[in-house]
Parts: structure tokens; sequence; C-alpha cells
């Protein structure tokens, strides 16, 4: 008895390392290919919330206060993820001809715009916000000490592709 529970054991362990594993598709540089990022409905607090604790502990290792969420913002910010979508370009100015100021006003912001990022991907929230930090000016956005509220919002095609929009005001 024994010994057949040995080489049924070892027979499972030799057909268990023939197992096949998803394999990581690679591109022509040799690098792996950006997996979708689909976001589940439900889950849209969870990534707000995600954000705004990875920015204010980037702005913390800066010396810079913590923002918070404004609805006003907030708003700004999903009319113009879904418009960049509508207009397929990542850029800051509406199919309309608004420019981030206008947007905000038409929300009724009372403070100051101090900035706008927006990204185009099919990444996380937090990929894209190391890329926003990568680069000199939008990283400036994000640690701008005078900011104090921000608006974070996205909108996510069918496709998987998403539109980010992050406001920043004082």
């Amino acid at each position: 008895m024994n010994r057949r529970a040995v080489l049924a054991l070892g027979a499972t362990a030799l057909l268990s390392a023939c197992a096949t594993t998803a394999s990581v598709q690679v591109g022509p540089d040799g690098q792996p290919l950006p997996q979708v990022y689909q976001i589940k409905p439900g889950t849209e607090n969870e990534i707000s919330f995600r954000l705004l604790d990875s920015v204010n502990s980037l702005r913390r290792s800066r010396g810079a206060q913590p923002l918070a969420f404004n609805a006003a913002l907030n708003a700004a910010a999903a009319t113009h993820s879904r418009d960049m979508s509508v207009q397929n370009r990542p850029w800051h100015f509406g199919s309309d001809g608004s420019s981030p100021l206008v947007r905000v006003q038409r929300v009724g912001y009372t403070g100051t715009l101090m900035g706008e990022l927006i990204s185009e991907t099919f990444e996380t929230e937090l990929v894209t916000l190391a890329a926003w930090m990568k680069q000199p000016d939008t990283r400036d956005v994000l640690l701008d000490p005078a900011a104090r509220e921000m608006g974070f919002a996205w909108y996510q095609e069918p496709s998987g592709k998403i539109w980010w929009t992050l406001v920043t005001g004082g």
C-alpha cells in the first residue's frame, strides 16, 4: 500500500510539473505588454481614495499639506474625462473649446484652479500617478504647496481604454 501511495504521489508531482502556466506576452522590445485594467462596478470609491491617499503621501514627503476631495472639482474632472473619450484625444480643451478654468467655473467651483492632469491609458490609477510624477511639469501640479483640494475622475471605454483627469484647486 505504501508503495502505491508513493508512486501515485510521484506521478502527481511529475504531472503537475508539466502543467501549463499563463505566459506573459512580450513586445518586440522584449518588455511585457501592458495588461488592460478593467474597472469593476462598485470600486469607484476604492480607486478614488487609493489615488488620494497616494497623492497625499507624496505631498507629505515633500512637506506639502494634504489635499481633500471637492465635489465640484470631481464633477469637472468627470465631465472632461468623458469629453476626451468623445474627442478620442487627450488634451486640455473640451469639445466646445472650454478650458480647465471654464469647466471648473461651470460646476460652481469658487476656489482658484491650480492645475489639471490628464491621461489616456489602459493602466491603473497608480501607474498613471507614477507617470505623472516622472515629469517635472505634472509633478509640480501634484506637489504644488498652494493646492488644497482635488477632483479626480475617469471614463473607461468598452475597449478598456481609460481617460483619467485630475484637477487641483486652492
